[in-house]
């Protein structure tokens, strides 16, 4: 191998080896983009099931309230 050509393979894989590891870096941004992204959603629809239940029971609550007879005060 001459000189000039290890010179060009060194140049070579060196630029490879960059951009394989931005490609890395990469990869593992998004990763972890995607794991916060899923938890939020994840966490945001037990919320939502939290809210629509509690909204169920205060819903249940006063329509027994309602349907109670009033009582005739005392005179």
């Amino acid at each position: 191998m001459t000189a000039t050509s290890k010179k060009s393979r060194d140049l070579a894989e060196s630029i490879f080896s960059k951009t394989q590891t931005q490609s890395m870096s990469l990869n593992r941004i998004i990763s972890e983009q995607d794991a916060v992204s899923q938890a939020r959603e994840a966490k945001t629809a037990r919320l939502r099931e939290l809210r629509l239940e509690k909204e169920a029971d205060e819903l249940a609550a006063a329509a027994s309230l309602a349907a109670s007879p009033k009582r005739a005060g005392k005179r």
